[in-house]
């Protein structure tokens, strides 16, 4: 494969993944990847929704870590594993995520919005009642809110996720409708030296396009953007590395040559093959 890192993955240590993490390390390996950084969601107050409670989404960091370091004595050999977490942002969480960050020696860490102004994309809910248009544009605005007012984090997650549970996904969006947003968004990014995150979890969803879409990753490029990062967002051994040859063939088009994996909080660059 051209990328042999994937740096968004998700176990049973994360509320909704019933993964064994040995599971996942076994698929990476015959898989043929060198590198598997789990990032295990971190969301507090989070609001409950009919799947469950939002207090499945605390992350009980230090079992965690525990497993992972016996898996990746276990599987030294074979591939490495690093310790990542995946924050969800919010500016009223911005202390409660720094302590979680200072507490642990996390290789890596990705800030996601999954909650926008206390509501939750996934859920239907927070369509009704107006546009979609106003939904992602409030979202946008909930995403760049969020990282302008919280710095310990290394790449930004997922940057359109509300899109891919949107009415109509991403059949009518674009990155020049929301062009003046998300241009603030990664403007910000590249000045506080943040990574921003290739996601394929979008195809798996239904999309055409990847989290962020290309436009959005070659306007990152554009403005001065270097650090990608690459994760498929699996929750399951089936979807680890998933689509990673047209993510790497996407980051040629948009420019890039290289992808970050990183250890102990800083960035290492990996050519794309």
């Amino acid at each position: 494969m051209p990328i042999n890192a994937d740096c968004h993955l998700h176990s049973s240590f994360s509320g909704d993944s019933q993964a064994p993490m040995e599971d996942m390390v076994l698929q990476g390996i015959s898989r043929g990847l060198s590198v598997m950084c789990f990032t295990e969601h971190h969301d507090i107050d989070f609001p409950d929704s009919p799947d469950g409670p939002g207090s499945s989404f605390l992350l009980d960091a230090g079992r965690y870590r525990q497993e992972l370091v016996r898996l990746r004595e276990k599987y030294r050999d074979r591939i490495r594993l690093l310790f990542g977490v995946e924050l969800g942002l919010q500016p009223a969480v911005n202390r409660e995520n720094t302590l979680l960050a200072e507490s642990f020696d996390f290789d890596f860490i990705i800030g996601s919005t999954h909650i926008c102004h206390g509501k939750d994309p996934y859920c239907p809910d927070f369509y009704q009642g107006r546009s979609e248009e106003d939904a992602y544009r409030e979202y946008f605005e909930a995403v760049l809110e969020n990282v302008s007012s919280f710095s310990d984090f290394d790449s930004c997650g997922h940057l359109d996720y509300a899109i891919r549970y949107g009415p109509n996904k991403d059949t009518y969006y674009s990155y020049e409708r929301y062009g003046d947003i998300l241009d603030e968004i990664l403007k910000c990014l590249i000045q506080k030296e943040k990574g921003l995150e290739l996601n394929t979890g979008g195809l798996k969803a239904g999309m055409r396009d990847f989290h962020p879409c290309r436009d959005a990753l070659r306007r990152y490029r554009s403005l001065g953007g270097e650090l990608i990062t690459i994760g498929s967002d699996s929750h399951d051994p089936g979807s680890i590395a998933r689509d990673f040859d047209l993510a790497a063939q996407a980051l040629k088009e948009c420019g890039f040559k290289y992808y970050a994996v990183y250890e102990k909080r800083s960035p290492v660059f990996f050519l794309i093959e």
